[in-house]
């Protein structure tokens, strides 16, 4: 699956909004919310005890992924575009890779 094919699938299920700011107030909540969930998958493992469990993990960055895809539609973008815009945007920041020395030093802003 590619991410435009994905985008479409995804948005089929998305809740009819009025306007496009409240699918980006939805988008930007949703994602700090799973990807809150994320985190505290991972807190549970490193903290008390738990098991690493994959499987939850992966639903939870596919959930991110679907507010992704959200905030995407609703900029009237598709996500291959933003694939690419933060490619070009690492390659300026790291042009041979990550480097701490770059990190430092970096180029192009946030």
């Amino acid at each position: 699956m590619d991410a435009r094919e994905y985008q479409r699938l995804a948005i089929r299920t998305a809740a009819p909004t009025a306007d496009h700011i409240q699918s980006l107030v939805n988008a930007a909540l949703g994602l700090c919310g799973e990807a809150g969930e994320f985190a505290d998958t991972i807190k549970k493992v490193q903290f008390q005890g738990h098991a690493l469990d994959h499987h939850t993990l992966i639903k939870e960055l596919g959930d991110v992924l679907w507010y992704v895809a959200l905030a995407c539609e609703a900029l009237d973008v598709g996500m291959d575009d933003i694939m690419e815009t933060n490619i070009a945007k690492l390659r300026q920041r790291y042009p041979d890779g990550f480097s701490t020395e770059s990190s430092i030093n970096r180029v192009g802003g946030r």
